[in-house]
């Protein structure tokens, strides 16, 4: 009878609704968003400047590996780690106070509960991250200027590298969401996420042979990240590949995290 009542009255509008107020009231989530985008856009900056500040020492090959996207875009391979905090903590916060007893009364259909949570999420996520991405590059560029080594959003490959620095913070958020739901436990959550965006690249960095260089580009970060770049980088996937390939990972866990949502109790 419950399920029958929370079914009549929760349209999936209404939880989308729901979950946009959630996000945008709790203070964790503007905290941390806000963590991220001074992550990313500050060390984007610092680094543009540490790197023309050195590029007169630099070599010939250094000079020649340069890509003004991809370094512009540098503070985003750490403020991805707010983007992932969040996403976590938009499920794992509800198992924690025990507020997701409270979202499946009013929403028994669990399936588009968790939809409606990815969808807000996805969307909050890619303007901030859009917002981030273009001021980091647009800012990098004035350093990059001092040394004739800038480059314009209307060069080949910047402006999709860019935007992909968004696309690539978004699919951050949704595959921690769905880390979040499969493990319902902030650290252990967080923990996980940390873990395969971050450690295992540095354990594929010593892998060696053709196989090791083969498993490296498929690695989730490795993968997702090379969307950032605005030409295919060395030992690493096409853009869009590279970042297909991250998005099929990120599908994989939700499903994953779906299924189980749908057979645990609260």
């Amino acid at each position: 009878m419950a399920d029958a009542v929370g079914t009549a009255k929760a349209g999936f509008g209404s939880v989308v609704g729901s979950e946009w107020i959630k996000i945008r009231t709790v203070k964790s989530t503007f905290w941390t968003l806000l963590a991220g985008i001074i992550v990313t856009i500050g060390l984007s900056v610092l680094l543009a400047l540490a790197f023309t500040s050195a590029w007169d020492d630099m070599d010939a090959q250094d000079r020649a590996d340069f890509d003004a996207a991809g370094f512009g875009l540098v503070g985003i391979n750490f403020g991805m780690v707010a983007f992932g905090v969040l996403g976590v903590l938009i499920i794992t916060g509800e198992y924690a106070t025990g507020m997701i007893r409270t979202s499946l009364t009013a929403m028994p259909r669990r399936t588009e509960l968790m939809a409606a949570k990815a969808l807000v999420l996805g969307a909050v996520v890619l303007v901030v991250g859009l917002v981030a991405s273009f001021a980091s590059f647009l800012l990098s560029q004035l350093f990059f200027q001092s040394k004739d080594i800038d480059a314009s959003l209307g060069d080949s490959g910047i402006l999709r590298a860019v935007i992909g620095g968004g696309l690539y913070l978004t699919l951050i958020a949704l595959f921690s969401l769905g880390i979040g739901a499969l493990l319902r436990h902030t650290a252990g959550a967080v923990t996980t996420v940390l873990g395969l965006l971050f450690v295992l690249p540095i354990i594929g960095n010593f892998l060696p042979g053709d196989w090791g260089d083969t498993l490296r580009r498929y690695l989730p970060s490795n993968a997702g990240g090379a969307i950032m770049s605005a030409h295919k980088a060395e030992n690493s996937l096409d853009p869009w590949t590279g970042f297909g390939v991250f998005a099929l990972y990120t599908a994989v866990v939700l499903v994953a995290a779906v299924v189980l949502f749908n057979k645990r109790d609260a």
